[in-house]
């Protein structure tokens, strides 16, 4: 069997920690997306790798193996999170430039962000716990994911302040509450549904949560 880099293993060597290759990839991955959802929902330290590996009928020495520990368990669920964000990263930071008005770049943003927490509302509530970590693993947090996000979409805002589409605000507080009211409102709709009938009609909801956010931007 290959290596990664494309040279031949020795008989006795064993492959190094990390992301296995080939088709292991989908259960690997699999795998980071359900302990994502446990983080996600009983955080950090109420979290077991045990479980994890139970739950995703695994071996866990074969875990200790990949991540070493369960800190570098969260650290890879946050690196697979950092290669999702990265399409809507690049799309927000094209907007800078797009021929639009900056009040249609923020409609354009506003919508990629609604749609990519749309897709797992388990990704807005590991946000939510995960951001109350504190020390190595909120800088992890905050420099793979928050701060990227935040440089594609707060020069958007600021474009249009300048532009005198928006009323003058720290663009950074602005930015932080929307990503904080969208990825809430999607992620916990579950507990909204015990009010509204909106999270049952999932484009009607869409469309509700994009109309909102676009009211904080006036």
């Amino acid at each position: 069997m290959a290596a990664s880099n494309g040279r031949s293993r020795s008989p006795g060597e064993k492959r190094s920690r990390g992301r296995p290759a080939g088709s292991a990839l989908s259960g690997f991955d699999s795998l980071l997306r359900g302990a994502r959802q446990m983080f996600a929902t009983q955080g950090y330290e109420g979290t077991s790798v045990r479980e994890i590996a139970r739950l995703a009928s695994v071996d866990p020495a074969l875990m200790s193996h990949h991540f070493g520990s369960k800190e570098g368990l969260w650290k890879a669920v946050v690196e697979q999170l950092s290669q999702q964000l990265s399409p809507l990263i690049e799309a927000t930071e094209q907007l800078q430039s797009a021929r639009m008005s900056a009040r249609e770049r923020i409609k354009q943003a506003l919508t990629l962000f609604i749609d990519f927490v749309l897709e797992d509302r388990y990704i807005g509530m590991f946000f939510s716990t995960a951001t109350t970590e504190q020390g190595e693993r909120l800088n992890v947090l905050i420099e793979g994911l928050m701060r990227p996000y935040r440089n594609a979409f707060v020069p958007l805002l600021v474009d249009a302040m300048e532009a005198g589409k928006l009323k003058p605000h720290d663009p950074d507080l602005m930015h932080y509450m929307m990503v904080n009211a969208i990825s809430n409102a999607v992620s916990y709709s579950h507990v909204l549904s015990k009010f509204s009938n909106l999270p049952n009609e999932p484009e009607a909801f869409r469309q509700s949560v994009l109309e909102i956010a676009l009211g904080i931007f006036r």
